[in-house]
């Protein structure tokens, strides 16, 4: 008995994961079909979702191959696939940290490593691959771009989307 408690508790772990991954990808596809999804202007709406793991630990393995599976078709290549996947890995485990500081019952400070990491390790990747090379002025507004894209996604969506699903009591 307790062996199948054991397994089904995998399999919902498992599922569980599998659906946030599955939605990152659907959400990164719909923003890519609009060009917001690998360019200097980005509004992923998958970006959204990176305050899930304020509700689960298993959000951040869903969000990281989410991630990794919708890099696959960056432009930027493996370049993206690594470091975008990456600072994706470390946002939803710093989300998962802050998590519990509050106002109001609003982890305000979760969605911000999502917005910082985004900006900038997405904008020094854009920046290295300008053309003409390198420069603190392209990193720096590639940051900003980046970084208010991350900011209006994950604040303006992401505190929305925890609002609802926390009342909905879903997780």
């Amino acid at each position: 008995m307790q062996s199948k408690i054991k397994s089904n508790q995998m399999v919902r772990k498992i599922a569980h994961t599998a659906s946030i991954a599955a939605l990152y990808v659907v959400l990164t596809g719909v923003s890519s079909a609009f060009g917001l999804s690998y360019s200097g202007i980005q509004f992923r709406l998958s970006e959204m979702l990176t305050i899930l793991p304020v509700f689960s630990p298993f959000a951040v393995t869903g969000l990281t191959l989410g991630c990794f599976i919708s890099n696959l078709a960056s432009p930027l290549g493996i370049i993206d696939i690594i470091f975008g996947t990456f600072s994706t890995f470390i946002s939803a485990c710093l989300t998962r940290l802050l998590s519990e500081i509050k106002i109001k019952n609003i982890p305000i400070l979760a969605p911000l490593p999502p917005v910082v990491m985004g900006a900038v390790v997405v904008g020094a990747m854009l920046s290295f691959l300008m053309p003409e090379g390198f420069s603190f002025y392209a990193f720096f507004a590639s940051a900003i771009s980046v970084g208010i894209g991350q900011f209006v996604m994950c604040y303006g969506f992401g505190i929305p989307l925890y609002l609802f699903l926390n009342k909905t009591n879903i997780f």
